[in-house]
Formats: structure tokens, sequence, C-alpha cells
């Protein structure tokens, strides 16, 4: 077992039911020119965890340890993108439109994709998600199942939103959650350290957080 300190009290893992779940780190949400920045937003504070993120990918990478990716994407038609969601607000852009990077959050364009300094290699999972959560309409179950996983790590964007809800799906299915705090961002720096208090608040009530390097001490030491 490896030890993580982690607040609001030490998260212990198994080194042969863990993954990490890297959240939606696509180019339309993090590159500048992408459906994030026409919405208003300052991407800049997304392409900072970037390294971090790497680095923990690479962690898993050197310990054999699974990587799942996730994309928030949809079908060409718009079919399993409800009215609800590509119509909400008033931005430039929306859901399927033709922006700098192709269609918006189309499965296959370019900005729908994972940013090359992130991308997936061979044997990875990559899950293109419709909603916020990775569980809902997925196969996402199936492969953990599969991997025989009990304790999940997470990273990705945003911390808020598609994050968060995907650890409360996993919180509900019974997994022990993670979240690395510098591998993980918001547009609004304020949203997040809000979420990481939810997620640890009342005794960890949706999973614990923890800075990288709390991870790697762990695994540097081999408590295993």
């Amino acid at each position: 077992m490896y030890t993580v300190a982690a607040e609001p009290f030490d998260f212990t893992f198994p080194a042969e039911t863990v993954a990490l779940i890297v959240i939606d780190m696509q180019r339309d949400f993090i590159e500048p020119g992408g459906f994030g920045e026409t919405l208003g937003n300052d991407v800049a504070l997304l392409e900072a965890i970037v390294p971090t993120t790497a680095a923990l990918i690479g962690l898993f990478r050197r310990m054999g340890w699974p990587v799942i990716h996730t994309r928030e994407t949809h079908a060409p038609d718009l079919s399993d993108c409800p009215p609800a969601k590509r119509e909400r607000g008033n931005p430039a852009l929306r859901i399927g439109d033709e922006g700098s990077m192709g269609r918006i959050l189309i499965r296959g364009e370019p900005g729908a994709d994972i940013i090359e300094a992130l991308y997936p290699v061979e044997g990875e999972h990559v899950v293109d998600k419709p909603g916020k959560g990775a569980f809902y309409a997925t196969p996402l179950t199936g492969i953990l199942k599969d991997l025989g996983t009990t304790h999940l790590v997470f990273a990705g964007v945003t911390t808020e939103v598609c994050v968060q809800t995907t650890m409360r799906e996993a919180n509900d299915r019974g997994f022990h959650n993670l979240l690395i705090e510098d591998a993980t961002e918001s547009y609004f720096p304020a949203f997040k350290q809000a979420t990481l208090q939810m997620i640890r608040a009342q005794g960890a009530i949706v999973g614990w957080t923890a800075p990288f390097s709390a991870l790697e001490a762990a695994v540097s030491r081999g408590d295993a």
C-alpha cells in the first residue's frame, strides 16, 4: 500500500488497483483561440497545470498503472447534445459551430482532441463523454471493472465542473478518490479552491486532495 499525505487525512491505495483519470485536457479548453477563450476565459490558467499533469501521467506510466483520458465531445449531428446544453447563454460560438480548430467539441475535430503534451499513448483508454461526468453514457464503468480498479487519482479541467462531477459519480459507485491539487484548474480560481474544500469536507465526503509532490513522495518511499 502507498500512503499519500493528503487532506483531510492520509490517502492509502494499493498499487494493483489504482488508476489515473485525466479529465478533458482538450485543445478547445486549453489552447488560445479555442472554445474556452471564445467564452471570455483566460486559458493561461489552465495551461499552467500542463507540466504537473504531464509529470503525473509520466509517474503512472513508469509504474505501469492505468491511465484513462476523457474528452467532452459530441456526435457530428449533435444527437447526443441536448438543446438545453447547446442553447444556454449567449456565447459568440456554440457547440457544433465552426471554430478556429474545427467544429467545437465535435468528435474527430482537432479542437476536441487532447493537447499534444498530454497525448495518450498506445494502450491507454480514451473515453468520449457527452456530459460533464465521465460515467454518464460512456464505457467507463466497464473499463474500471475490467481493470479491477478500487482507487482513482484525478487530474484535469475544470475543477468545479467535469472533474468534480466525475469524482461525485465515482464516489457514488464506491471508488476512493484522490484529486491532485496542482494538476487541476478552473477559469475561476475561487471556484477551484471552493471545490477542493467541498471534496474533502466532512471526512472526505467526496474524496481526498493532495499536491503532486505528496503522491510522488509516497511512490518514492516505496511504501508498497
